[in-house]
């Protein structure tokens, strides 16, 4: 079982990114496989005109969509639950497990198997259930080997990226029965299959999180390359798929773009191996899948986003992680430095509305602002922007800060406020600025070594003994 959501607290960022950023190992690992994944997209987008279209049409087709937000939601529930699927609404994390726990209950189900989720992740389901002694078993094999290291995901789309190959068979041989160790990555995969196969057969309910979700059809939408979330779907008596409520569109013409810029950016494929579109529970022509199908929608936070129209752009993200592997900074700190479900450059501008500001505004300034993540986002996601948006609202004046995101004003400092209102007064005004830089040269002796955050890396700054106005006089 994998630790809590806050297993890491988000303060400590700092510290375990310098101790990541200290390990050879886990740095070769993390770079060679940045290093893979930019260059398989880059080979999927040849063509830069072609994508540009493509990417402006998906940021479009997501837009509109959450221009309709609330529309299309209740067009798919009518639609859903016209074919047979139960829909359920959940504001919370815990209502959303209260909501899955209910079911549970309900078939009296003692085993649980899942596909893919990162929404069951961001609720922490799998501890929600172990606390009711319900079995939850990862069948992503990605989402397998953390859950046997008793870790969370490092990534959204390759969970296990931070495991080298000699960690994953030192795992496997320490906790799987029966196991012997080997290095070879074919006897590892085959061995984590036979594991799960046995898993599919006897779990009473199959979990999957929704990729999209298409309002005039009741589709729901699921892409992998394992074949483990069509088994998650449709082996077990009972699926329950969850979801955020940003994963909507209107019409079934709108999931292809979608898909193809979803593929292509996450694991430079044309197209998954697996695409699953779930419509109804098992019909009585259909020789397999569920006989009962729920879909629990989660809002936690994503309505806040929504009520901004700067904010809102945060869900046009089609979780591919992209941004991810193209981040200087993701790619030498890893995804558990940032101590959240969602890491890295994503991570940094949904985590505030899931978590709260005050909890999470030292992830926005842990980035260099240099654009390669709106450069690469396939829905042009403008995160830099949304980054520098965050970080006004975290160290706004909380007596006058807005209430568009929950914590703002957090990082407040009076003393740091009184600092930058010195500084800005002394650009404004020439005499001041004058008197400044002399005081400045004739008492620089008086510099202090320590200055914040830039001697860490950097030697102390210190006023020249001579003013360059002082030296064009000469």
């Amino acid at each position: 079982m994998s630790q809590p959501m806050h297993f890491v607290p988000v303060n400590e960022f700092r510290a375990r990114a310098k101790t990541v950023v200290a390990n050879p190992d886990l740095q070769k690992s993390l770079r060679g496989a940045m290093d893979f994944l930019q260059a398989k997209r880059q080979a999927q987008f040849p063509d830069d005109q072609a994508l540009q279209r493509l990417r402006t049409l998906g940021e479009q087709i997501r837009q509109y969509s959450l221009s309709r937000l609330p529309d299309l939601l209740l067009q798919l529930e009518a639609k859903l639950q016209t074919n047979g699927i139960q829909v359920h609404w959940a504001s919370t994390p815990e209502e959303a497990n209260r909501i899955f726990i209910g079911i549970a209950q309900q078939h009296g189900a003692r085993s649980v198997i899942k596909g893919k989720s990162m929404v069951s992740e961001e609720v922490e389901l799998n501890h929600a259930l172990q606390a009711i002694g319900i079995d939850a078993l990862e069948s992503d094999m990605g989402e397998y080997i953390v859950q046997l290291a008793g870790e969370k995901p490092s990534h959204i789309i390759m969970p296990a990226i931070h495991k080298t190959k000699v960690e994953i068979a030192e795992l496997f041989a320490e906790c799987i029965p029966g196991v012997d160790y080997t290095d070879s990555v074919d006897a590892l995969i085959q061995i984590g299959r036979k594991v799960l196969r046995e898993k599919f057969a006897c779990a009473d309910i199959g979990v999957s999180g929704v990729n999209v979700m298409v309002a005039e059809t009741g589709t729901l939408c699921l892409v992998e390359n394992e074949g483990n979330g069509r088994m998650s779907t449709t082996v077990p008596r009972v699926h329950v798929a969850i979801t955020g409520i940003e994963k909507v569109v209107e019409k079934l013409e709108h999931l292809p773009p979608l898909l193809s810029l979803l593929t292509r950016s996450a694991t430079g494929q044309a197209i998954t191996t697996y695409v699953n579109m779930i419509s109804s529970p098992r019909q009585p022509d259909e020789l397999d899948g569920p006989e009962e199908v729920h879909l629990i929608l989660l809002d936690n936070g994503r309505t806040q986003a929504y009520a901004d129209d700067q904010l809102r752009s945060t869900l046009q993200c089609i979780r591919c992680g992209a941004c991810m592997n193209h981040c200087p900074v993701y790619t030498r700190v890893g995804g558990h430095a940032y101590g959240t479900t969602y890491p890295g450059p994503i991570g940094k501008i949904i985590s505030p509305h899931l978590l709260g500001l005050d909890a999470t505004y030292g992830l926005a300034t842990a980035s260099t602002l240099c654009g390669a993540c709106a450069e690469v986002c396939p829905v042009k996601i403008p995160i830099p922007d949304l980054l520098i948006r965050l970080r006004t609202e975290a160290y706004t004046n909380p007596a006058t800060a807005s209430e568009a995101v929950r914590g703002a004003g957090s990082a407040y400092s009076s003393v740091a406020m009184a600092l930058w209102h010195a500084w800005s007064a002394t650009y404004r005004y020439p005499k001041l600025y004058r008197l400044f830089t002399w005081c400045a040269s004739r008492f620089r002796v008086l510099t202090p070594k320590k200055q914040g955050g830039w001697t860490v890396n950097h030697q102390a700054m210190t006023p020249a003994a001579r003013r360059f106005r002082d030296q064009f006089k000469r």
